[in-house]
């Protein structure tokens, strides 16, 4: 490592590693021909397996549209799929536990994200720019001592 005198010579060695190129990523898959991926939003946990098929979409082995009842539900989900335009090349799994129906779509939108940028790595551009694959944080405040909710105080009385 040479040591550096002015900032022309800075200049010059971060010219120098322009050429490294971002990891290669590459693709994740099991025995079956499956990439698992695992999703969380709120207390909700959801274990995703994709594999090429026809776009049926499963659900705690039971259909999409039965256990999520709500377009909107359903719509949170199929957005990774209507980004990377993969609507019905792949036939999902998913186990999901906790939390309400919100957070459990919100979880298996995050699984889907991650689990598809295992199978194609090239779709990590466009899934990361919707901002699919970061996990969203927040979560219920807990109730603190001495107050009726997380911040509600009991009603104050001066007498």
């Amino acid at each position: 490592m040479a040591v550096l005198q002015s900032l022309a010579d800075l200049g010059q060695s971060v010219s120098g590693t322009e050429n490294q190129d971002a990891p290669v990523r590459e693709k994740k898959v099991d025995a079956q021909g499956r990439a698992y991926a695992t999703g969380k939003r709120k207390d909700a946990v959801a274990r995703v397996w994709i594999k090429p098929g026809t776009g049926k979409i499963t659900v705690n082995d039971r259909d999409v549209e039965v256990y999520f009842a709500r377009p909107v539900l359903r719509m949170i989900i199929q957005q990774p799929l209507d980004v990377a335009s993969r609507k019905d090349q792949y036939d999902i799994v998913v186990t999901v536990a906790g939390g309400g129906l919100s957070g459990q779509a919100g979880a298996v939108r995050h699984g889907l994200s991650k689990a598809l940028t295992h199978y194609e790595p090239e779709l990590r551009s466009p899934l990361k720019r919707e901002g699919f694959l970061t996990r969203d944080s927040r979560v219920v405040e807990r109730k603190k001592y001495g107050r009726k909710k997380a911040r509600r105080s009991f009603q104050f009385s001066k007498r």
